[in-house]
C-alpha cells in the first residue's frame, strides 16, 4: 500500500508538472506570436513612414537632375540641415567639364563669390565692434581719408553693410587691369574713393560690390591683418572651417570645382569675380572658396546665438546685426526682406535670412525652425552661360514647406537623413 501511495503521488507530481510545462510552452508560443505580429506592425509602419521620407528627398534629387539635364549648370552639392543635424547632403554632375571631366563630390570646393560678404567680410566687421575697434556709426572717411568727397562725406560703416551708401553696383575692372596690371588693390581703392555718391546715403538700397571691398580695406586698416588672415585666425579657425580659405592652396586643386574658362584658362581656384582678382583674391565682395560641410558650421553658429562647441565667435549681439533687418530690408550682411530675398522662397519664415553669389552659390536660414538650406553650383562653368535662379526657387519650397505641409512633417512624417546616415541621424522639420 505504501508503495502503491507513492507511485500515486509521484503519478500525480508528474501530471501538475507536465501542466506546468505544457502552460509554458503555451506562454512561450503565444509571447513568440505576439512579438512577431508587433515586428511586423512596426515593419509595416516603418516602411510606409521611410517611403514618405525617402519622397521628399527624392524630390530634390529630382530638381537637381532637371536643372542638370536642362544645362543650366553642370555640377551641384545641397545640403540642408536643422539646428545640429544634417538631413541631407548629397553630390550631383560635375565639378569640371570642360577641357576634362571630374564629377562633383560631396566635400568639393567651390567659389562662394558674393557669399563672402556675410560670411567672411561682414563677419570679420562684426567681429571688431564686438571688440570695440569699430562702430557701425563710424564715417568711413574716419579710416579711408579719400572717400570723403563727392557726396560720400557722410556715408557709415553701416551704410556700406547695407548696400545704402550711393556707392555704384561695379567698376571697370578690364579698364583698371589695362592701367595697372593685376593684382592693383590700392588703385582699386583709390577708384572708389573717387567715386560720386548716388543718390545720397542712406536713401535708396542699390547692391553695391564697391561697398564691401571698402569694408574689407577698413578691417585690414583696423586689425592690421589682410581680410584673409583676419577671418582665418578670428572665424574660420575657431569653427575648425578647414576647407574655407580665400586663395586656396595649390594641393587643394584637384578638390575644387571649376569656374570660367577665361582667355582659355580654366579657372579652378582662382576666383571669378575679377575685381576680387585684382584685389589679389581676397577683395571682400568675392573671392572665398568652401565645401557645404564647412557652411553648414557656420550656420549652425548663427542660428546658435554665435556660439559653436562653447565658443563664442559673435555675441548674441553681432549675430542680431548681422542676421536681421536694420535698413532697406538688409542686415549688417545678410538680406531679410529685399528684392534680393526671393531665394528664400514664398514659406520661410520673415525671420529668414539669406545671400547668393553670382557662381550659382546661396544660403537659407530659418530661426523660427533651425532649418538651413547650402545650395553650391558651378552654374557659371564653362563659359558664363548658365543659371542657377529656378533650382534655388525649387529648392526653397521643398526645404521650406508651406505651414500645413510643415505640421503634417510635425506629426510623425520627419525626413530620414539622406547623406548616408541612419534615420536616427535625423531630426523633424
Amino acid at each position: 500500500m505504501k508503495q502503491r501511495g507513492r507511485n500515486l503521488k509521484c503519478e500525480v507530481s508528474s501530471l501538475k508538472g507536465g501542466a506546468r510545462d505544457s502552460n509554458r510552452t503555451s506562454y512561450f508560443i503565444l509571447h513568440t506570436s505576439n512579438l512577431f505580429l508587433a515586428l511586423l506592425v512596426g515593419l509595416s509602419l516603418s516602411c510606409r513612414v521611410g517611403h514618405v521620407r525617402d519622397a521628399r528627398w527624392a524630390r530634390i534629387d529630382a530638381a537637381v537632375q532637371e536643372e542638370i539635364q536642362a544645362g543650366h549648370l553642370p555640377g551641384a552639392v545641397v545640403l540642408v540641415g536643422q539646428a545640429d543635424r544634417i538631413l541631407y547632403h548629397q553630390a550631383f554632375g560635375l565639378a569640371v567639364a570642360e577641357p576634362f571631366q571630374t564629377p562633383m563630390e560631396k566635400d568639393t570646393v567651390l567659389d562662394l563669390a558674393s557669399l563672402t560678404k556675410p560670411i567672411a567680410t561682414a563677419a570679420a566687421v562684426m567681429v571688431l565692434i564686438d571688440r570695440g575697434k569699430l562702430d557701425p556709426n563710424d564715417r568711413v572717411s574716419d579710416y579711408l581719408p579719400a572717400f570723403a568727397c563727392n557726396g560720400k562725406e557722410d556715408v557709415r560703416i553701416r551704410h556700406l553693410l547695407t548696400h545704402t551708401s550711393g556707392l555704384p553696383a561695379y567698376t571697370d575692372a578690364k579698364a583698371l587691369k589695362d592701367l595697372y596690371g593685376s593684382p592693383c588693390p590700392d588703385q582699386v581703392i583709390e577708384k572708389i574713393c573717387g567715386l560720386k555718391a548716388q543718390p545720397e546715403p542712406g536713401q535708396e538700397f542699390r547692391y553695391s560690390c564697391l561697398g564691401y571691398i571698402t569694408l574689407a580695406r577698413i578691417v585690414g586698416i583696423v586689425s592690421g591683418q589682410d581680410l584673409d588672415e583676419f577671418t582665418q585666425a578670428n572665424l574660420f579657425a575657431p569653427l575648425g572651417m578647414e576647407h574655407t580659405r580665400f586663395n586656396p592652396p595649390a594641393a587643394w586643386q584637384t578638390q575644387i570645382a571649376g569656374t570660367e574658362i577665361v582667355d582659355g584658362e580654366l579657372l579652378r581656384g582662382t576666383v571669378h569675380d575679377p575685381l576680387a582678382r585684382l584685389m589679389a583674391g581676397a577683395g571682400g565682395n568675392a573671392g572665398l572658396f568652401s565645401t557645404a560641410s564647412d557652411l553648414s558650421i557656420y550656420c549652425r553658429m548663427l542660428l546658435d546665438g554665435g556660439s559653436w562647441k562653447g565658443k563664442q565667435i559673435l555675441s548674441p549681439a553681432a549675430v542680431a546685426l548681422l542676421t536681421t533687418a536694420q535698413s532697406h530690408g538688409r542686415a549688417y550682411g545678410f538680406d531679410v526682406s529685399s528684392s534680393y530675398s526671393w531665394i528664400k522662397g514664398p514659406n520661410a519664415s520673415p525671420a529668414a535670412f539669406c545671400h547668393s553669389g553670382y557662381t550659382g552659390t546661396s544660403l537659407v536660414c530659418d530661426p523660427a525652425t533651425g532649418t538651413y538650406l547650402i545650395l553650391l553650383t558651378n552654374s557659371v562653368h564653362p563659359h558664363d552661360k548658365g543659371m542657377s535662379k529656378p533650382l534655388r526657387q525649387k529648392l526653397a519650397e521643398i526645404v521650406f514647406p508651406r505651414p500645413a505641409d510643415s505640421q503634417q512633417l510635425r506629426h510623425g512624417l520627419s525626413p530620414e537623413s539622406h547623406s548616408g546616415g541612419s534615420a536616427a541621424d535625423a531630426v523633424p522639420y
